[in-house]
């Protein structure tokens, strides 16, 4: 597989994880968030999950698309994966419900349409 083909593969797990992250909490207050343990445990998944398949994002590609932050995404995947006793409930509410839209809405153009 060549190297563009990997990275729109990763860009394509980055969105789709984002999606999931914005349906998960679409309508969902931090209170409820925060008493829905399940729904806190599939949103973390889904933002480590964009953060394993951005740390996987070639450098080119990621120096080409500064608007992203890149780093951002790695390091709240790091703190999720190895910080257990990190993990603020509110930050990752705050990413779901601020961020991870944004997200989306970047990576969007940039992985080609497939037309079935």
């Amino acid at each position: 597989m060549r190297p563009e083909d990997r990275d729109l593969a990763y860009l394509w797990d980055m969105r789709e994880a984002a999606r999931e992250v914005a349906e998960f909490v679409r309508g969902v207050t931090f209170e409820q968030y925060r008493s829905r343990k399940m729904v806190r445990r599939a949103v973390e998944r889904q933002v480590e999950v964009i953060g394993e398949a951005a740390s996987h994002v070639s450098e080119s590609f990621q120096e080409r698309h500064p608007e992203i932050p890149w780093k951002l995404i790695i390091g709240q995947r790091n703190v999720l994966a190895h910080d257990y006793g990190e993990i603020l409930d509110e930050r990752i509410y705050r990413v779901a419900v601020d961020r991870i839209p944004e997200l989306e809405r970047l990576l969007t153009p940039l992985i080609p349409r497939v037309d079935t």
